[in-house]
């Protein structure tokens, strides 16, 4: 067991080496948020792969199909290759288009520096819940590799990953996230193959029909399944971590395709965890903590040089999500809030700025890693935080010239303020849904009162 820990951090230290050799190429603030823009066919569609298909996928979706059946999967690998490939479908090009450093800055674009700052006190929580969703899983990882319990796991997990993340920009993600990605997809794939010459193949046929429904049967109410499928997919589309890899890439046609790659291979990948869920249920009923289940397979059917190469696939899925979720909470704040209150500011102190975002953002993804009830419940509430009024004023903003600044801001605060009433309040079932609306009613309402953002932002 030790030596299996040893060889997950020795894979993590080699991760972290890869970061710190793309890092030297950082000069400008460009390089470090958006990789300079440089991005082609390979990083492109791995590191929209690899910064999606993380925890959530190979820990928390695993984890509730085991309990749950394959309708436990509707958010996850369903939902969001969906959601990926609608980016690249609806957003990606137009996005490109706009020459943006981060995603708030189409809202002082299109809006005002107002709606920008708004959207960023909004969007900020949504990434910090992915990271500590990444976190919690890590500690998972590590504690299942050995035996330390998993607060300690989760304290050793944060630390690293501030460290890897504040080691390099973008482009050193992207770099990092095609490694990565390509070792999941091997590690996955030798854990598959095993189990389906061991048995595997019999045992799923033995699989109760109930737990081989993706829409649960009938049993599930409309609404409720509705709202399974909408945070994924309308909660994510348009998320800060995405748009960042459509600004770095290359070229429109770069974009487009590399989107439509990735998505086709997430859902692909994706299967593997799904039908691992399944099988987990079968061969370990019972598990304290279903969100082990990958690693626990592994353990107990992988020769331990093969385990050790799956935890640190792992630990690859992890890593490359959740430096792209700090990265972006740092970007955010540093970018569109610090970095205005001082104009002139030198590139280097720029990048300075938002390292030091990332180590703060780090500490409180940890503190909230450290109290979460579980990844899948982390990765749920960040897909579903403000995203629905972030959705709807950047479909707006796009591709409508109705509504100015009182309209955005009306869409986020109807939005964040029906999803915080309905979930925690009320307790709605289908509260992402009645934000979605109120979002969309609260921009069309205040379109008809508001002059069009042209004569909004004309002078005098």
């Amino acid at each position: 067991m030790t030596l299996t820990l040893a060889g997950v951090l020795l894979y993590v230290i080699a991760q972290l080496g890869i970061g710190a050799w793309a890092a030297r190429r950082i000069r400008t603030e460009d390089d470090y948020l958006v990789a300079g823009r440089s991005l082609g066919y390979g990083l492109g569609i791995f590191t929209i792969f690899a910064t999606w298909f993380g925890a959530e996928t190979c820990i928390g979706a695993a984890g509730a199909i085991y309990e749950n059946g394959i309708s436990g999967g509707s958010a996850d690998p369903f939902g969001y290759a969906i959601c990926i490939l609608l980016l690249g479908l609806v957003f990606a090009v137009p996005l490109w288009k706009r020459r943006l450093t981060t995603i708030a800055d189409l809202f002082r674009q299109r809006y005002s520096a107002g709606v920008e700052r708004l959207a960023v006190l909004l969007m900020v929580p949504t990434s910090l819940l992915w990271a500590a969703a990444q976190i919690r899983a890590f500690g998972q990882v590590l504690s299942a590799s050995s035996t330390l319990e998993v607060e300690i796991a989760i304290t050793i997990a944060a630390g690293v990953v501030i460290v890897y993340t504040m080691s390099g920009g973008l482009l050193a993600d992207a770099i990092t996230d095609l490694v990565q990605g390509i070792a999941l997809i091997v590690g996955l794939g030798i854990l598959f193959a095993v189990l389906m010459l061991d048995g595997g193949a019999e045992t799923l046929r033995a699989v109760p029909p109930e737990r081989l429904r993706l829409f649960g049967g009938g049993e599930v109410p409309l609404l409720e399944l509705l709202e399974r499928w909408a945070i994924p997919i309308f909660g994510s589309v348009v998320a800060a971590e995405l748009v960042a890899r459509v600004i770095a890439m290359r070229s429109p046609v770069v974009v487009r395709r590399a989107c439509l790659a990735a998505g086709g291979i997430y859902l692909l990948v994706g299967l593997i965890p799904v039908t691992l869920g399944l099988l987990g249920a079968m061969l370990m009923p019972g598990l304290e903590h279903p969100e082990q289940l990958l690693p626990l397979l592994a353990l107990d059917r992988l020769p331990q040089v093969l385990y050790m190469f799956f935890a640190g696939a792992l630990v690859s899925a992890i890593l490359s999500t959740v430096d792209s979720a700090l990265l972006v909470s740092a970007s955010l704040v540093s970018h569109n809030i610090v970095v205005p209150m001082r104009p002139g500011m030198p590139e280097r102190a720029k990048i300075r700025v938002a390292r030091t975002g990332v180590a703060i953002f780090g500490v409180l993804a940890y503190v909230m890693a450290m109290y979460a009830e579980g990844v899948y419940a982390l990765v749920e509430q960040a897909s579903a935080f403000g995203s629905a009024g972030i959705v709807v004023i950047v479909a707006f903003g796009l591709f409508s010239k109705h509504g100015g600044p009182a309209s955005a801001i009306a869409a986020l605060l109807a939005g964040v303020a029906v999803w915080v009433v309905g979930s925690y309040m009320l307790e709605l079932p289908w509260a992402y849904i009645a934000a979605l609306l109120s979002s969309i009613a609260a921009y069309v309402i205040s379109a008809i009162f508001e002059a069009p953002p042209s004569r909004v932002a004309a002078p005098a």
